[in-house]
């Protein structure tokens, strides 16, 4: 069904370009109802992040090893790491919708957190269609792409939702 709302709403919205974020944010809470109703129980889950949740002057590159992380505590990897290793998930750092895709191409989850601006969330859900994403939306208080942040409350209730408990 998103697979084909999405365009149709994107077309919609190129033409009210002050409404674009809050159709992908109904897209996002859309997808998010679906993907509830169907009650996916799976271990094998991904949690995919944004690479703005890493401080911007972190002189640290996680892309393709997020256990590069020092763990500071200025951003909120430390804690995703955490709460990832303590339910034995995967979790990955991605600096676009290609390199998303080429994760989940190579990991297979049966279930995807996605963490990411409305923009990239709402693309990205149709990109990984069938498997199931729960789309949570990041937190923005510096701007686009900067030094963003995510509900970590948010995080773990998905996890739980997909079995993992």
């Amino acid at each position: 069904m998103l697979k084909i709302l999405y365009p149709i709403l994107m077309l919609v919205a190129a033409f009210m370009k002050s409404r674009k974020e809050s159709f992908q944010h109904a897209i996002i809470r859309m997808n998010n109802r679906l993907v509830r109703a169907e009650k996916t129980r799976t271990k094998k889950i991904l949690i995919l992040l944004p690479h703005c949740l890493q401080i911007s002057d972190c002189e640290i590159r996680l892309t393709h090893n997020i256990y590069n992380c020092k763990r500071c505590g200025r951003c909120e990897i430390r804690d995703l790491i955490e709460i990832t290793d303590a339910f034995k998930l995967n979790l990955s750092v991605a600096t676009g919708g290609t390199l998303a895709r080429k994760i989940v191409q190579e990991l297979r989850p049966e279930a995807i957190i996605a963490v990411a601006c409305e923009r990239d969330l709402s693309s990205g859900l149709v990109d990984t269609f069938p498997i199931p994403v729960l789309g949570i939306p990041n937190e923005r208080p510096f701007g686009p792409c900067f030094n963003t942040r995510v509900d970590l409350d948010k995080v773990k209730e998905a996890i739980t939702f997909f079995g993992r408990d």
